[in-house]
């Protein structure tokens, strides 16, 4: 059942929503007066530390040949991609820390260590699945355009191979997200712009030489006598840091009582509304402080969507605040441990591989709750920029004259 209202569905007078949203934008407005010193410190160490772990990872690799060194400096790397890629990389090019003026730290010069352009990233996520999170025909990322994901996805019988596809994304996870912006249904169907593809492909295959030329070709050359070794090592830590990002970002997104929408949701829809589109279509999942800098504090993606320009490192107070809120109005707020999380997520992709049964029960009732029974999506093309609404400018740094 996908919600056409989220007002409705939350059993919510307007003048509900809009206290929540008041409510959300004083919090969002003082932590945008309290960042300072403290938030700047800690990205600058976070970075400091992340490239100190690929340095000491790619010196120990010199010497993979001796099997201690090879799994000491495979450690490092990993832990130094996993935190590139997701505590910096992808909270920087939000735009989470361009309030510091720092030209090294800001979303429109960082270019990260994966296989994607920033710039095409920031269209497919900062813009698409930021603006409209879960909304069926307009996010991509429901299912990346190979998962079914939701009963309101059509099933094909090309969905039996569901569990390899599942398998595959998580271990090349780098390399389906490159592919992410391109729209491939578009190019099958014929429809995407040819001049807009070439230009897409020409970035992502700089992009790709350069990700390939290092890890697999300059790095093992170094390691002399123990090149095949460090080849191994990168391949790992690759792995590693694709088999993490998925796990954290499919736990966000996909375990029970992330909700999904329909377009119907977004008409005239207010910022209080989106507000609350945002604490209804993402989880949270619990664990220790390391586990929450490991994630890139995704661990609050609830927080994350609600303020995905605010500094990752006020996620934590921010949820307590946010919680509350949900806990007055009877808003639900979806969280668990990672295991709980990922168990539902792999629990529904392995149901959707099969087709919807007849006589399967559904929520009774949707009308009264907001929801609609709508029929099943089939694949299509993805819509154009220009037929989708106004963007929210919190959503992140990408501009139109950029693609």
């Amino acid at each position: 059942m996908a919600i056409a209202d989220v007002a409705e569905y939350c059993h919510l007078t307007r003048e509900q929503v809009e206290e929540i949203g008041a409510e959300l934008d004083a919090i969002r407005a003082r932590i945008e007066a309290e960042r300072g010193e403290r938030d700047a410190a800690y990205i600058r160490r976070v970075i400091t530390i992340q490239r100190g772990l690929a340095a000491g990872g790619r010196a120990t690799l010199l010497f993979s040949r001796y099997r201690p060194a090879w799994y000491a400096g495979t450690a490092m790397l990993s832990l130094a991609k996993i935190l590139e890629n997701i505590e910096i990389g992808h909270n920087v090019m939000h735009g989470q820390w361009d309030w510091m003026n720092d030209p090294e730290i800001h979303s429109s010069n960082w270019e990260w260590d994966t296989a994607q352009p920033s710039e095409q990233w920031k269209h497919s996520h900062n813009y698409i699945h930021h603006q409209f999170t879960n909304v069926l025909g307009h996010d991509n990322d429901l299912g990346y355009g190979i998962l079914r994901v939701t009963r309101e996805q059509k099933w094909h019988p090309i969905n039996y191979g569901q569990p390899v596809y599942n398998a595959l994304l998580a271990a090349l996870f780098q390399w389906g997200v490159a592919l992410h912006d391109l729209d491939i249904g578009a190019i099958r169907k014929g429809t995407k712009d040819p001049k807009e593809m070439r230009r897409q492909l020409r970035s992502i295959w700089r992009k790709v030489r350069r990700q390939v030329g290092k890890d697999y070709v300059l790095y093992p050359a170094l390691s002399v006598g123990s090149h095949r070794e460090t080849l191994t090592a990168n391949l790992t830590a690759n792995l590693a840091r694709n088999l993490w990002a998925y796990l954290i970002i499919f736990c966000g997104h996909f375990p029970d009582g992330a909700e999904h929408f329909t377009a119907e949701e977004l008409e005239d829809e207010t910022r209080a509304e989106w507000y609350l589109r945002q604490m209804l279509g993402a989880a949270n999942f619990t664990g220790p402080r390391l586990l929450h800098i490991l994630s890139g504090e995704l661990s609050f993606q609830i927080e994350h969507h609600l303020f995905p320009d605010l500094p990752s490192t006020r996620y934590a107070e921010i949820a307590v605040e946010v919680q509350a809120l949900c806990e007055r109005y009877g808003i639900p707020y979806t969280t668990g441990p990672l295991w709980r999380q990922y168990g539902q997520v792999f629990r529904t992709l392995m149901l959707l591989t099969f087709p919807d049964r007849p006589d399967r029960p559904d929520r009774d009732d949707p009308e009264a709750s907001g929801g609609r029974d709508v029929p099943p999506l089939a694949p299509g093309r993805r819509l154009r920029d220009s037929e989708r609404p106004a963007r929210r400018l919190e959503t992140g740094l990408w501009s139109e004259s950029a693609r």
